[in-house]
């Protein structure tokens, strides 16, 4: 059980688990849950925090959500958070605001609330697939149920 699963029971979302055997030597955990789940790479969304500073000149972390197919458009999820600048948090940052590891980080369950933005391509699907919260194991639900239970806000920031 993890704080995802944990948040989705508390919720009453309805979802759908998936594990498989995760390959240690893997550069790419995303194309790996893909391959291995058999489901098309733009349903797979990863999750990456982002740091951006703010008019103070303080930094701001923040989620993006994007699919494992597509790289996260800098300059697109800055204008979306109203950010000057953005970039990937450092890893130490990220795990500290998610509780979870490089490779398991989910959207769900995290011990900070950050500010979301999800990748609006996956409004178009019935359900996507995200992290449970460590590596071999995925979530599937329904986006608008993710974006519900994140309070996120849907944007295009996906680089073309």
């Amino acid at each position: 059980m993890t704080p995802a699963i944990e948040a989705l029971k508390k919720a009453g979302i309805l979802y759908k688990l998936h594990e498989y055997s995760h390959d240690a030597q893997v550069a790419s955990y995303g194309e790996e849950a893909a391959n291995c789940l058999n489901v098309e790479a733009e349903r797979i969304f990863k999750t990456l925090v982002i740091s951006g500073d703010v008019s103070d000149n303080s930094k701001q972390l923040a989620i993006a959500i994007v699919p494992v197919s597509h790289q996260l458009d800098l300059k697109a999820v800055s204008k979306s958070l109203k950010t000057k600048k953005t970039c990937m948090a450092d890893v130490t940052a990220a795990q500290n605001a998610t509780g979870y590891i490089l490779g398991g980080i989910s959207p769900l369950g995290q011990k900070k609330r950050l500010p979301f933005r999800l990748d609006s391509s996956a409004e178009s699907y019935e359900t996507i697939y995200v992290s449970a919260g460590r590596r071999g194991l995925q979530i599937e639900l329904s986006p608008l149920d993710l974006i519900k239970l994140c309070n996120a806000d849907t944007a295009d920031i996906t680089a073309n």
